[in-house]
C-alpha cells in the first residue's frame, strides 16, 4: 500500500491529505447521498456486485442519477483497489448529491460527487468479539420509519444510527439495538440482528425498516444450506432476552454473537453453536471468487 492512501475522486486519484471535496456539497450540508461499505478478502471483492446494486436502488429512492454505469463503478471500485496496492480492505464508496448552494433545493446541484476509500481492514470491537461476544442494550432511540428517512435506504443521513451509538457507549455496551414505532425490533446501529430459537433462526422482515444486508442475506443462503430453518417476522424485545442465541451480521461487523442484552445474559453467556457455524461457513464463502469480483487479473498478480 502507498504510504498514504491514494482516494478516488470523480475520476481521479489524490493522496488521503489531499482529497477534499467542497463545502457547499450537499452531501456535506445535508447528508444527502447515498453510499456502500463494502470488503475485500485475499483479492477478492466479495459481494461486489451485489452492493453495487444497492448503492443504485438507494438512489434511485433520492432521485439521484449517479455519473457511472454499474459497470464502470465496478472498475473504479478495482482501481482504487490496485493503486492502493490492497488485497484484504474495507471500501467506502460514497455518491453525493454535489456541490449546489446553501438552500435545500438539488436542483441546484449540477453534478453527482462520487468517492472511493480504500484502506485496510476496520476493526468495530475490541478484542475477539466472535470468541467472546458482544454487550448490547435496546436503546430509547427509535429506528426512523419506512416512510421518513428509511433505512431501506443506505443514506448518508446516519444521524439517527450515531445517537443510538451515542447511547451504547454512555451505557458501557457494545453496540445499541433500535426497536420501530411499534416496537419492535429492527436491527443494530449498523447491523442486521438475528435470533436463534428452538434450532431455528429469527430475523425482523426488511419492509418494518430493516436494511436489506448483503451479510443478512448471505446468512439467509447459509442457513439454508446448513438445513437451518428461517423464519422473517416481527420481533419483540422479550423473545430477544430469552433466544438461545443472538448475533449481528454486517459488512463491517461480519458475524457478531451477542451475549448480553440490556442486563439479560442470553443462552448460557457464550457465542452459540449455531452462530459458530454460521461464522466459519462465512468465512469460507468470502473469498472465495465465485461470491465477489478479483481485483487483479491473473497477469497482474504474477506481474
Amino acid at each position: 500500500m502507498p504510504e498514504e492512501p491514494l482516494i478516488y475522486i470523480d475520476g481521479k486519484f489524490y493522496p488521503k491529505s489531499e482529497a477534499k471535496i467542497s463545502v457547499y456539497d450537499h452531501g456535506f450540508l445535508y447528508g444527502d447521498g447515498v453510499f456502500e461499505g463494502i470488503r475485500a478478502y485475499n483479492g477478492v471483492v466479495f459481494k461486489l456486485k451485489e452492493h453495487i446494486d444497492r448503492l443504485y436502488k438507494s438512489a434511485k429512492t433520492l432521485m439521484l442519477e449517479i455519473p457511472l454505469s454499474k459497470e464502470e463503478m465496478i472498475e473504479a471500485v478495482l482501481e482504487t483497489l490496485r493503486r492502493n496496492k490492497l488485497v484484504d480492505a474495507y471500501i467506502r464508496l460514497v455518491v453525493t448529491r454535489g456541490v449546489g448552494d446553501l438552500g435545500l433545493d438539488p436542483r441546484k446541484c449540477k453534478k453527482p460527487t462520487v468517492i472511493i476509500i480504500a484502506e485496510e481492514m476496520i476493526t468495530l470491537y475490541k478484542g475477539d468479539p466472535l470468541s467472546k461476544g458482544v454487550k448490547a442494550a435496546i436503546c430509547w432511540v427509535r429506528r426512523d420509519p419506512i416512510d421518513g428517512t428509511s433505512h431501506e435506504v443506505k443514506s448518508l443521513n446516519y444521524l439517527n444510527s450515531v445517537l443510538a451509538k451515542i447511547e451504547a457507549n454512555l451505557l458501557g455496551v457494545d453496540e445499541a439495538i433500535f426497536l420501530n414505532s411499534q416496537g419492535y425490533i429492527v436491527e443494530g446501529t449498523a447491523d442486521n440482528i438475528f435470533l436463534v430459537m428452538d434450532g431455528k433462526l429469527v430475523t425482523p422482515p426488511t419492509t418494518t425498516g430493516a436494511l436489506a444486508g448483503i451479510t443478512r442475506q448471505v446468512v439467509l443462503e447459509i442457513a439454508e444450506e446448513l438445513g437451518i430453518p428461517v423464519e422473517e417476522r416481527n420481533i419483540t424485545p422479550h423473545e430477544a432476552f430469552n433466544a438461545n442465541e443472538v448475533f449481528f451480521t454486517g459488512t463491517a461487523a461480519e458475524i457478531i454473537p451477542v451475549v448480553e442484552i440490556n442486563g439479560r445474559v442470553i443462552g448460557d453467556g457464550k457465542p452459540g453453536e449455531i452462530t459458530r457455524r454460521i461464522a466459519k461457513e462465512f468465512r469460507r464463502l468470502r473469498s472465495d471468487p465465485r461470491h465477489g469480483v478479483p481485483i487483479y487479473t491473473e497477469q497482474a498478480t504474477q506481474g
